[in-house]
């Protein structure tokens, strides 16, 4: 595993990215990669160069693509939705192509009443400072403004789970209830990178596990892959020890996108 520190050069193992830009696939997160962890999820904001920098890789490299727990809307919204970049929003169920053109994943859709019940009565006895944030397919519960919520949280998700047969998504002081469908970062990893003969993964949470793991499955069919993981002082664990590059907050994380796209061809 390498750590990127603000004085290093381009990893070894992102060579392929450099030398074929054309062949390569750069899957991105949102919330803690490109943007700051904030207190209130609709706060959040990418850092001020990333909307240019996105538009710069989309230029450059075959797919790139931001991949994110968020609505896809929202994403398109706060990045402007970047010429050439592909938006993957609660976790591939909505997408929105380089053509601007909007598609939601059918199998979740019958889904849609069960999550509105759920984030309403989540809404009925949400403690004070805790919050609820609806994503129509999805729902995610937060109590970074009030960590004592943590235990409401997580006994409201799983008797949620158990009345009506979502899932639960551990996040950063947080926990999302979703539709069962085949439907994560994943499954979008796999049907987006087939074909190239490289990609990378950015991510900082337990949800962009899944990720790393599809790139390990494609490095094992003979592509090159790097899992990065974008970490600071609350990042679980579990994703520095999956990743192959560690960089230090969506600083680093942009820090070495810029690399990336600066590095002459070998």
């Amino acid at each position: 595993m390498d750590r990127v520190g603000p004085a290093a050069g381009l990893p070894d193992v992102l060579r392929p990215f450099r030398d074929r830009p054309d062949r390569a696939a750069l899957f991105l997160d949102f919330d803690g990669t490109l943007a700051p962890i904030v207190d209130g999820p609709a706060d959040a904001r990418p850092l001020p160069d990333v909307p240019d920098l996105l538009v710069a890789l989309g230029r450059r490299f075959g797919l790139v693509a931001v991949v994110s727990g968020r609505p896809v809307r929202f994403l398109a919204d706060v990045l402007g939705r970047p010429a050439g970049v592909r938006l993957a929003g609660l976790y591939g169920m909505e997408q929105i192509g380089p053509d601007g053109v909007l598609a939601a994943d059918g199998p979740a859709e019958p889904w849609r009443p069960v999550v509105a019940g759920v984030t309403a009565r989540a809404a009925a006895s949400v403690p004070d400072g805790a919050e609820v944030e609806p994503k129509g397919l999805t729902v995610t519960l937060h109590w970074r403004r009030r960590p004592s919520a943590e235990d409401w949280a997580l006994r409201l998700a799983a008797r949620e789970v158990a009345a009506t047969g979502l899932v639960a998504q551990p996040g950063r002081m947080s926990v999302e209830l979703r539709p069962p469908v085949d439907a994560d970062k994943g499954t979008v990893v796999r049907t987006l990178a087939a074909g190239f003969d490289a990609a990378a993964c950015f991510g900082d949470d337990l949800g962009d596990l899944p990720a790393f793991r599809a790139l390990g499955d494609l490095a094992a069919a003979g592509m090159s892959v790097v899992r990065v993981a974008v970490t600071d002082a609350e990042s679980p664990p579990e994703v520095a020890a999956a990743a192959d590059v560690v960089v230090d907050g969506p600083a680093g994380a942009g820090r070495l996108l810029r690399l990336l796209l600066d590095a002459p061809a070998g």
